[in-house]
């Protein structure tokens, strides 16, 4: 049985170990304001607490995924002092970062325009599937910003060089560009985007859930240790993960030809 919250701007739905979660301002794009960021970071504390949650899928309601930040929060925050421009930043860098270390799997299904912070939105997830129609740009230079908050994630995303390109010029990025450079892993038709997803939410569910946590620890860790640092870090990962249950699961049905008792299905 579904269980379903309704927030002022997300919808949070959990069913089948996959939580969905759904950007629900469809008059205005989805656009993002204080009060989505907040019931985002409550949205994603709740489902890394959670033991009956797999697999978390990101999308928007209507046509866009996130058109970026809402103009009218944006008129309200022309008035801020540093001060309060810094606290209202640190929630949204907070944010990117909840969702980027999620010990959860997270698939962005970009079912239409990526604008600004909405880019950041796909950049932070795992996996992002777009639909062909879907735009992507890094517009704040436009209105003399910069896309400090998500740019931790996006520039280890894509890489600098891409960055330069997307960061400066603030150009849209079809579909097709943003899978070439590596901002999303596949692009396919609208309405093929539903049946790309579930491929996706499968192969992570067939996986050991422990094991999945644990390999996003170690993409986080891993590229800022130097090499001497990283071997006894990844000796001691593999070492603890073997002699423990689901490792010892895994192997013992990997053997016996069977799946594993976590695995879907089972």
């Amino acid at each position: 049985m579904a269980e379903e919250r309704e927030y002022q701007t997300v919808l949070y739905t959990v069913e089948g170990r996959i939580a969905k979660v759904t950007l629900n301002r469809p008059d205005i794009r989805n656009a993002f304001n204080d009060v989505m960021i907040s019931e985002l970071l409550e949205i994603f504390g709740d489902v890394a607490k959670r033991d009956d949650v797999r697999v978390v899928v990101m999308t928007g309601n209507g046509s866009c995924y996130c058109a970026g930040a809402d103009l009218h929060w944006m008129k309200k925050i022309r008035g801020y002092s540093y001060e309060e421009n810094y606290e209202d930043t640190l929630r949204l860098a907070e944010l990117m970062y909840s969702m980027y270390s999620s010990p959860k799997p997270t698939i962005a299904r970009v079912n239409g325009p990526a604008i600004g912070g909405g880019t950041g939105f796909v950049a932070v997830c795992d996996l992002a599937i777009a639909a062909d129609s879907a735009v992507f740009s890094f517009s704040e230079v436009k209105i003399g910003v910069v896309p400090a908050c998500i740019s931790p994630y996006v520039v280890r995303r894509v890489g600098e060089s891409a960055c330069r390109e997307f960061f400066l010029t603030g150009e849209r990025l079809t579909a097709q560009k943003a899978c070439e450079s590596g901002l999303v892993n596949d692009v396919v038709a609208l309405e093929e985007l539903d049946e790309a997803v579930e491929e996706r939410v499968k192969a992570l569910l067939s996986s050991g859930p422990y094991a999945l946590n644990v390999c996003k620890q170690l993409l986080q860790k891993v590229p800022l240790l130097d090499f001497e640092d990283a071997k006894e870090y990844t000796a001691d990962v593999l070492a603890t993960l073997r002699e423990g249950e689901e490792a010892q699961e895994g192997m013992a049905a990997f053997f016996e030809k069977r799946r594993p008792t976590w695995s879907l299905g089972e």
